[in-house]
């Protein structure tokens, strides 16, 4: 009976595994592979080279500046990605009316194409039309040349923020629904105020919360690439590159799939990496507090 019983959860766990292995381990492995080779425009010789691409790439100026962009965006994530929809379910959950407007009204922009929304910010940042420069004429200002090698990232950054504050918030605002009401009650008596029931109360609780969407965030870092990709392509210059959208350009418009393949390698084990001692760190505070 329990061989027929394992018998049986195999044939159910067959298909899954049968995906995996074809659209995940499969596709990785020829990618390790590739990222040993010479290979050029998808064609089907690849050359053994070793180590040659992983050295290039060590030396290569634009992955620094992507490595660079990243820690830039994590931060920009954690600050007000995280700080912003924080701050939104909080003051959303102590309204009494209109509440299911204003989380729809937050939560909106996540339902949203990234495509959509990198095109929208494009608009705005045009020099010639752009709805910034529209806004400055209309007051007599002079038109300004937004997207440059300066601020290229940090402009890219807002549209990435924007974007998923309204997924953030409804994660916190649930954990806040969580809490029960009798721990507030008994504060109130005391004579709380409303900032300190939010820093002393509301945000301890979250913590478990907070964890798993800081590591959430950080991890989702490494995969940006659309809003990027539509907003600044990488430019100018290569002053908003992500190791996202340059190992795009050298894999399709460069046609050097063995380099790209590398930075994808080297994507896979920073995520990792990076996601695997955040993880760690945050669960150490919790069992430290």
């Amino acid at each position: 009976m329990k061989a027929k019983r394992q018998r049986t959860a195999l044939l159910f766990l067959l298909p899954a595994v049968v995906l995996l292995l074809c659209f995940m381990i499969y596709p990785l492995g020829k990618t390790i592979y590739y990222s040993f080779t010479a290979w050029y425009n998808f064609s089907a010789v690849q050359t053994f080279i070793g180590l040659e691409n992983y050295k290039d790439l060590i030396r290569d100026p634009v992955v620094k500046t992507a490595l660079r962009n990243t820690a830039i965006l994590m931060a920009g994530v954690l600050l007000f990605q995280i700080g912003f929809a924080l701050i939104l379910a909080i003051l959303v959950d102590g309204v009494r009316h209109c509440f299911k407007f204003f989380r729809t009204i937050y939560f909106f922009p996540i339902v949203i194409s990234a495509t959509a929304i990198g095109l929208m910010f494009t608009l705005i940042y045009k020099y010639e039309y752009g709805l910034l420069n529209y806004f400055i004429t209309l007051f007599g200002g002079e038109k300004q040349v937004w997207i440059n090698e300066k601020t290229s990232i940090y402009l890219a950054l807002i549209p990435v923020v924007w974007q998923y504050v309204g997924f953030y918030f409804v994660i916190f605002l649930t954990g806040i629904s969580n809490i029960s009401s009798d721990i507030y009650e008994s504060a109130m008596l005391d004579g709380i105020r409303p900032v300190q029931k939010a820093v002393y109360i509301t945000v301890p609780m979250l913590r478990s919360v907070l964890t798993s969407s800081i590591v959430l965030v950080v991890s989702g870092c490494f995969k940006v690439f659309d809003i990027i990709f539509m907003v600044t392509n990488g430019g100018p210059l290569d002053s908003s590159q992500l190791l996202s959208t340059y190992m795009y350009q050298k894999a399709f418009a460069r046609g050097n799939g063995g380099y790209a393949s590398s930075i994808a390698i080297v994507m896979i084990v920073l995520g990792v990496a990076v996601t695997s001692v955040l993880r760690k760190m945050l669960q150490g505070g919790e069992e430290d507090a």
